[in-house]
């Protein structure tokens, strides 16, 4: 049958005919992590990289409508029935999606709530519409089968310790992998709506919603292509005596690139958090232009109070901290990693504005701030 395989693309679709079967493949723009597939009766989605060091491995999940019977299907594959009508969630990044796709019905159970920004989710627990449960090793399988779920959507660190997909898999609950956090670009994080969408048959309304995103995002960076002076940034605070920089490769250094900036670790390989000394970051950093993201800091004498050594960046002597706490309320939730995960053109205007403020003179932070 392979030698019958016949590849055609077009319009953003990749047909593969082998004999009698025909499958369409929508070929994502920046997301490397997921593929869509359509099949004559159900759609497939393979999930790639799904955690740090993960290799080839990857999961493999059959859409089928519920009107439709079941196909036959390889035993790797697990199913979903669709479109769902039940979901849990255990990260604040699906909230994102959520709200643009309004699927706030759908919605039964959450985790993290302590840690949630969206003002909606909250009224929906208050008024008994919407259920906390537990996420990572806290999970508790009893309170998630009575919420009837047909579709939990979770991550994976790989550390198992941490993670709640291997006893809701074994639970035998419909549990969906995604891997937005192991991309490398803040376009191909916020393609995963695609994913979202495909279970509740709102592919199209995802497609118009990223394509704009891209668009808008695309004019950002075409402010910032051909700068000539790129000012230097670092970023992140120490915890517990090691300061985590995000890797050369990771969404982090690609959107202080796009902003027109210079990261000082943008040569580093990784694409995840780079554990450094606090030496080694001073050496590097101490005259650097701006310091971005330091921890959950909403003020320089909090700040200082983490460590006086602090004072030693030029950063911070000249005021040019930057933190994304604008949206954060009462609970701790912080919008950034809910609606900023949707909106990466909203973040890079932001980043824009700091580093230079004369492109967009009349923009106001959405997710960033100046510490005091």
């Amino acid at each position: 049958m392979l030698s019958h395989l016949k590849l055609f693309r077009f319009f953003g679709i990749t047909l593969l005919l082998t004999g009698s079967m025909v499958s369409a493949i929508a070929n994502n723009q920046y997301a490397e992590n997921f593929e869509i597939e359509t099949r004559s009766t159900y759609k497939l989605i393979t999930v790639k990289n799904p955690w740090r060091g993960s290799g080839e491995l990857s999961f493999r999940y059959a859409l089928v409508p519920k009107s439709m019977a079941l196909p036959d299907l390889p035993e790797d594959v697990r199913v979903v029935r669709t479109p769902v009508e039940r979901i849990i969630i255990t990260a604040t990044v699906y909230l994102g999606p959520i709200r643009t796709l309004e699927m706030y019905d759908q919605l039964v159970g959450t985790a993290y709530l302590n840690f949630t920004s969206d003002p909606e989710v909250h009224r929906r627990v208050e008024a008994g519409k919407l259920t906390p449960v537990q996420g990572g090793a806290a999970v508790d399988i009893e309170s998630i089968l009575q919420l009837r779920p047909d579709l939990i959507l979770t991550s994976i660190t790989g550390e198992g310790t941490y993670d709640d997909h291997p006893k809701l898999e074994r639970a035998n609950l419909p549990v969906v992998l995604t891997a937005g956090y192991m991309e490398a670009h803040p376009l191909a994080r916020s393609e995963w709506i695609k994913v979202v969408g495909a279970f509740v048959n709102k592919e199209a309304e995802a497609e118009s919603f990223y394509n704009e995103v891209v668009r808008k995002y695309k004019a950002l960076t075409a402010k910032t292509h051909n700068l000539e002076h790129r000012p230097t940034v670092f970023s992140n605070a120490p915890y517990a005596g090691v300061w985590h920089i995000p890797g050369g490769t990771s969404y982090n250094a690609q959107a202080f690139s796009d902003a027109g900036a210079h990261y000082l670790w943008e040569d580093n390989k990784s694409s995840g958090g780079v554990p450094l000394d606090f030496e080694v970051i001073l050496h590097k950093a101490a005259n650097a232009d701006f310091w971005l993201n330091p921890g959950a800091y909403e003020s320089l004498p909090a700040l200082q109070s983490l460590d006086t050594r602090l004072t030693a960046f030029r950063a911070f002597r000249e005021g040019s901290v930057f933190n994304n706490t604008v949206r954060v309320n009462q609970h701790g939730g912080n919008d950034i990693w809910e609606s900023g995960i949707n909106h990466p053109e909203e973040v890079l205007a932001d980043l824009i504005k700091i580093f230079h403020p004369e492109l967009l003179p009349d923009h106001v932070f959405v997710y960033y701030e100046q510490l005091r």
